[in-house]
């Protein structure tokens, strides 16, 4: 594992001025002050990702002091490992735009700058959701040109596939021509990431005809229609959870509060059916015998199988993780970045832009 260590008279976000290497192995940033309980989670999935993918390499950012004991409690050898000290953090609770501009040695703001100077292919984090999207648009990555508003994006594991969701939050207040480019940029996620030859893209609603929801739904809607995309009309959340859309979009307010919604109803389903199991010795049998189904589905519909989902309109990859994840969901998160690097998820966007414009 290697270790870049400045003096303290020199910029952090100029701490790497060596060539890129094989440009065939990626290198992918995980910020380690990122979770709730960091580094302890963010650590052990940055190494179940280097012996996964031993011939890309893994840059931890954060505070070496805090890092580095962390490191000790693995067996990092031979592994392709680096680490970049940063000594600020954007904790959860700070307020994003106080604190991307007073902690401009932040690990979100020497992470991004990595990938700003092009010397990391992604960035990983599972930091304040609003500090990233602060740091990536403001700060250090910027807004892809044309992109009037990125998108924070879910990848909605759900039994018969993934569902790209967005806006998840970036944006509370939308107009028709932002949700027409999340559109897009969802379209070109499914397609390069998912696999999706032909995405289908829906429009959540409070009905499924035409002229059914608000006026910014209406408005979107004839956008959409002749957009070009693979445009399949409205959904009510019914639909959007049942695989018959391959992108859902939405304003950030209401994907916020949908995926909210239905990460609290499955944690009360789970727990209810637990409870459930426990309440007499015939069906806590009946559980133990179905104990491997179980386990199955909840792999199938557990978001740590995913990791984090991308924010789709900056000029570099950024993948978002939960708060809560552990080491699974880190591992997961940085396999989402490489799978959007060899994509090349923000080079579709930039020329799909690009053909909207001279259409």
């Amino acid at each position: 594992m290697a270790l870049r260590n400045p003096s303290s008279e020199r910029l952090l976000h100029k701490l790497v001025t060596t060539a890129r290497g094989d440009p065939s192995n990626m290198r992918i940033v995980l910020d380690a002050m990122g979770t709730d309980e960091y580094p302890v989670p963010d650590v052990a999935g940055a190494v179940d990702a280097a012996r996964e993918w031993g011939d890309d390499e893994i840059i931890l950012v954060g505070r070496e002091e805090v890092i580095r004991p962390e490191l000790a409690r693995h067996d990092t050898a031979g592994l392709n490992l680096e680490l970049v000290h940063a000594p600020e953090v954007i904790e959860m609770d700070d307020k994003p735009a106080q604190a991307t501009r007073a902690k401009k040695h932040s690990s979100m703001h020497v992470g991004m700058g990595l990938v700003r100077d092009g010397q990391a292919d992604a960035y990983v984090t599972a930091g304040n959701t609003g500090g990233v999207l602060a740091v990536a648009t403001l700060h250090t990555l910027k807004r892809i040109r044309g992109i009037k508003r990125p998108a924070m994006t879910g990848i909605l594991p759900l039994p018969a596939g993934h569902v790209v969701a967005l806006d998840i939050g970036a944006n509370a207040d939308c107009r028709p021509e932002y949700l027409l480019q999340f559109a897009l940029m969802g379209d070109v996620y499914a397609r390069k990431v998912l696999g999706c030859e032909r995405p289908r893209v829906a429009l959540l609603s409070n009905g499924e005809e035409p002229r059914k929801g608000n006026t910014l739904v209406k408005d979107t809607y004839d956008l959409l229609e002749s957009s070009g995309l693979n445009f399949i009309g409205n959904f009510e959340p019914k639909e959007a959870i049942s695989i018959e859309a391959d992108v859902v979009v939405f304003d950030g307010f209401t994907g916020n509060i949908f995926i909210k919604t239905l990460e609290a109803t499955a944690k009360m389903l789970t727990d209810l059916i637990r409870e459930e199991i426990k309440a007499n010795p015939l069906t806590a049998i009946g559980g133990l015998l179905a104990k491997p189904a179980f386990g199955r589905v909840a792999r199938q519909v557990d978001p740590f199988e995913v990791g984090g989902g991308p924010l789709l309109g900056v000029n570099g990859v950024v993948i978002v993780a939960h708060g809560r994840s552990n080491a699974r969901a880190i591992k997961n998160a940085i396999g989402q970045a490489r799978k959007a690097v060899q994509g090349g998820v923000v080079d579709a966007i930039r020329d799909g832009l690009q053909d909207d414009r001279e259409g």
